[in-house]
């Protein structure tokens, strides 16, 4: 491999469009503005890092987590950048020095893929296709095609997003530089032979990471190819962030005492320096202002380091023969320091109380949604499936014929919800109706089911408190839609009706059973008397 033919600024779906000049520099920043402004990346503020998303206790979650691992990863390139020309100044010319926004951008982007409740909402995904009814679909797919649903990952998921043409999008995408793609993809090579679980890019998008790779000559290996050597500073710049962000939110929330973070934040540095850093402390009180500070120490330590690993190490990475992560051939002192971090957070953050129990929850709800969804997919002439799949976005193909189209549409559909969206949408689905007469009872039991206490009212009381909007564009998954009186009951005279918006145009109600119908209908039947208004139940916002 060699940085002229790595570092290109050709963009997918746009290839005829592209011009080999060295003048525009900002094209790899402007997958940056890109990804920066979409939905999907929004989207990321209510899907939980590793804390239950909490109301009093800022904690870390993915939006917040991306934005940190791009500033990390900008920082790696850029210095990766200086040190490699300062060693081969021919490359001075090149795009080389953009180095930092490439990596930035596709850190940016890492996590994209993930589906609502991460690691647990990928485990309940291959469950159900390896040990419940998903099995039944073995035979109608290819190996490679079974393989990339029992494997299901956020990280081939994130290439899939960015990559894909679903129905009626443009060719490419997001329309990202190559150079930016293939520094995504931390793990460049198929379902079927993932390690752990982990690989690139599903059967769909094989084609594409292939001419992606020829491209910028990343060299094949097996069934797959070597990693782009970007890809090294954007899993750096993930473990750098992930580690000691965790270890911060785990002070925050009591989990682990100040001075236990305090030694591991500090456990990078040399016993001179870490003395000179305390007594520097002293005059602070604020102990979440010291943690910053040490914080801040420690993620200085690693990113130097993991620079000097990449430019020692650069011939190995560029000829594919590096084996690990920059942090495994790190010093002895921050190597260790890191392993530290990492024993912690396993047996003292990752199995506390409130993480193992949303992941529970995350699970059953993710596989409750699979299955409803998937089942409805394959049998869409069942009376409730039509209901079903009108939910779901015309962008992805639930009535396709190819059956491996159809459940890749289903696992797009639900991964791109916020563990907040499943949790109500999938206690829709499973709250029973508690009468005729109790559409604002059924309402609080949904919300109490999906982990949102209890709030209760009636319809009139939630119109007039929590539903603001009557503007068709703003209603989200999640929201509850309400009147304050309408004129078919008596009751409704009274008390209004209200009902939980469950996205692609659909209302689902208690009307004594629950039902589902379309918003529009909704508003028309309901909306004789007073405008129908929507907006977020208890003021707790899902997206």
């Amino acid at each position: 491999m060699n940085w002229q033919q790595l570092i290109s600024n050709k963009r997918l779906g746009q290839e005829d469009m592209h011009v080999n000049r060295k003048d525009d520099r900002t094209e790899f920043r402007r997958d940056y503005d890109r990804l920066i402004f979409s939905a999907p990346f929004r989207r990321l503020q209510n899907k939980t890092q590793v804390f239950p998303l909490p109301g009093s206790v800022f904690v870390h979650n993915r939006l917040t987590h991306s934005l940190e691992v791009a500033s990390v990863g900008r920082s790696l390139g850029d210095d990766v950048a200086h040190a490699l020309i300062e060693r081969k100044p021919e490359l001075a010319d090149t795009h080389l020095l953009e180095i930092g926004s490439i990596v930035s951008a596709a850190c940016l982007a890492h996590d994209l893929g993930n589906p609502p409740f991460g690691h647990s909402g990928e485990r309940a995904i291959a469950s159900y296709f390896l040990e419940d009814q998903g099995i039944q679909y073995k035979n109608q797919l290819t190996p490679e095609q079974w393989a990339d649903i029992t494997h299901f990952d956020g990280n081939a998921n994130a290439f899939r997003l960015l990559t894909h043409q679903f129905k009626g999008r443009r060719a490419g995408g997001f329309v990202l530089t190559y150079s930016t793609l293939s520094s995504i993809v931390k793990y460049p090579f198929p379902a079927t032979e993932a390690v752990k679980q982990k690989f690139g890019y599903f059967t769909q998008e094989k084609e594409i990471y292939d001419r992606i790779a020829t491209e910028l000559g990343l060299g094949r290996r097996g069934e797959g190819w070597f990693r782009h050597p970007l890809a090294y500073l954007v899993e750096a710049a993930d473990d750098i962030c992930y580690e000691i962000m965790d270890i911060e939110d785990a002070h925050k929330l009591k989990i682990l005492s100040f001075e236990e973070t305090r030694d591991l934040m500090l456990g990078f540095l040399t016993e001179e320096r870490r003395a000179h850093i305390i007594e520097r402390s002293q005059g602070v009180d604020d102990k979440n202002e010291n943690v910053v500070f040490f914080r801040s120490c420690a993620i200085g330590e690693l990113e130097k380091e993991c620079v000097r690993v990449f430019v020692e190490n650069e011939e190995a990475i560029l000829n594919g023969t590096f084996e690990g992560s920059l942090i495994d051939h790190a010093c002895p002192l921050v190597h260790d320091a890191f392993t530290a971090c990492v024993k912690v957070a396993k047996s003292r953050i990752y199995r506390s109380r409130d993480v193992v129990d949303t992941e529970l929850a995350g699970y059953k709800i993710i596989y409750t949604l699979i299955n409803l969804f998937t089942d409805a997919a394959m049998n869409p002439q069942h009376a409730y499936s039509k209901l079903l799949l009108d939910r779901v976005s015309s962008q992805y193909e639930v009535d396709h014929s190819d059956t491996y189209v159809r459940i890749m549409a289903v696992l797009d559909y639900l991964s791109g919800m916020t563990g907040s969206q499943a949790a109500v949408v999938s206690a829709c689905y499973s709250t029973p109706s508690p009468g005729l007469g109790w559409c604002a009872a059924w309402v609080s039991q949904v919300f109490n089911n999906a982990g949102y206490g209890y709030i209760g009212g009636d319809a009139c009381d939630m119109y007039a408190a929590y539903c603001g909007s009557s503007d068709r564009s703003a209603i989200q998954p999640g929201m509850i839609v309400a009147v304050s009186t309408h004129p078919h009951t008596a009751a409704g005279r009274i008390y209004g009706h209200v009902g939980v918006y469950v996205g692609n145009g659909m209302v689902m109600d208690n009307i004594g059973y629950i039902r589902s119908c379309s918003v529009d209908y909704w508003c028309d039947f309901y909306g004789q008397t007073v405008t129908p208004r929507w907006g977020w139940f208890g003021g707790v916002v899902l997206s």
